[in-house]
């Protein structure tokens, strides 16, 4: 029996700050919203893009209604090319026609994209405004949703303008991930895979041992998965809300993940990116004998299952290499590394040389798989001649 509504408070410095309430579809979002107060002399400003709007823009504003005193809707072109900062000043161009003030909420219906630029947005508009997550993809419900990371993308590089602002309030419908593209639920796995590899094997376990519910995005199974994944990150960002310290696990996968997703300019999904990167990462961790080869190949394998990818093919490893040094995990010219001493043990590396980098990379790069094919193939000829 599937679970009508999940609570998940979230705090800090011992103090709840929001929940994050995990329920079936959007119909409880009015009572919800209720943790705002009395918004009856409020208006609310939707954010979404093009793609969600036709799906569930009319429906959110419709139960959003009778709790305000009056509603819009802004619309984003869909894509992470979009994330920006001219996009941000045409939203508060909108908001500021409107006279939206700072009693007024924003709302970001959308995925990570959409999530992070009106959680900037609110940042950002009159010095702060209340503002509440409506994730509709699996990455953003699992992820980008939850810690208050917020910002945009700039000169080519992934959010390197942004801020930390926790929301008002998360609020996840998990029917939404119904009408999710496969592409898009792929992406989505490649964090749920990573919050079990860095946090919790018996998770890990749980959500690679229901590969087939998964797949057939079975309504309870979805409800548990995304429970699991909200509650690690929930447990990380609660106790390191600023990335001081623990917080960077959460970049596991993600240094050379971003970097590709850079060198690829953004036509492959952040969760195909962030998966090479975690095999990139977990193949670092066992060349050094930290984490034994079965896990390793397990780890490589299991990303497969779930539809996402083990190469690259496009970009050369230098390029990769070159994209790693401008970023923002980059400290003191040494770079973060998260490594992996076994399924669900990650920690942080400053060590991790240039040779591990491009030996790590070329693992990855499905040209040099090919080189290496044609090379054994040359020396098996050459064998086969002298016999």
């Amino acid at each position: 029996m599937i679970k009508e509504e999940i609570t998940l408070p979230v705090h800090r410095d011992g103090k709840q700050i929001y929940d994050i309430k995990i329920h079936k579809d959007f119909a409880g979002l009015p009572e919800c919203i209720g943790c705002l107060g009395d918004l009856s002399g409020s208006r609310i400003c939707v954010v979404t893009d093009s793609n969600v709007s036709r799906l569930y823009a009319q429906e959110v504003l419709e139960l959003l209604q009778p709790v305000c005193r009056e509603t819009f809707l802004y619309t984003l072109p869909a894509g992470e090319e979009h994330k920006g900062l001219e996009e941000i000043s045409g939203i508060y161009a909108y908001l500021l026609e409107n006279h939206l003030d700072r009693r007024d909420v924003l709302v970001a219906l959308g995925g990570g994209v959409v999530g992070d630029m009106t959680g900037f947005t609110a940042a950002t508009y009159l010095r702060g405004i209340r503002w509440i997550q409506v994730p509709t993809t699996l990455l953003a419900m699992c992820d980008s949703s939850i810690g208050g990371k917020t910002g945009v993308d700039f000169a080519g590089y992934k959010n390197m303008v942004g801020a930390f602002y926790m929301p008002n309030l998360v609020y996840i419908a998990v029917n939404a991930l119904q009408t999710l593209p496969e592409e898009q639920f792929a992406s989505g796995m490649g964090e749920v895979l990573k919050h079990g590899l860095i946090r919790d094997a018996s998770y890990y376990e749980q959500v690679i041992g229901n590969l087939y519910e998964i797949a057939e995005r079975d309504p309870e199974v979805m409800m548990k998965m995304v429970e699991g994944s909200c509650r690690i990150k929930r447990e990380i960002v609660e106790k390191d809300p600023t990335e001081k310290g623990e917080r960077m696990l959460l970049n596991f996968g993600h240094t050379i993940g971003h970097a590709i997703e850079t060198c690829k300019n953004f036509t492959m999904t952040h969760g195909a990116c962030v998966a090479l990167g975690c095999v990139g990462a977990a193949y670092i961790s066992c060349r050094r004998n930290l984490l034994d080869a079965a896990s390793y190949y397990e780890i490589r394998d299991m990303m497969v299952g779930f539809d996402l990818p083990i190469s690259f093919d496009g970009i050369s490893t230098q390029e990769v290499l070159d994209a790693i040094t401008h970023d923002k995990k980059m400290i003191a010219g040494k770079c973060r590394f998260v490594l992996l001493n076994k399924i669900g043990g990650a920690f942080v590396d400053t060590s991790v040389s240039e040779a591990e980098m491009r030996d790590a990379i070329d693992s990855l790069n499905a040209e040099c798989w090919e080189e290496k094919l044609i090379r054994l193939a040359y020396a098996d000829a050459g064998e086969a001649d002298e016999e």
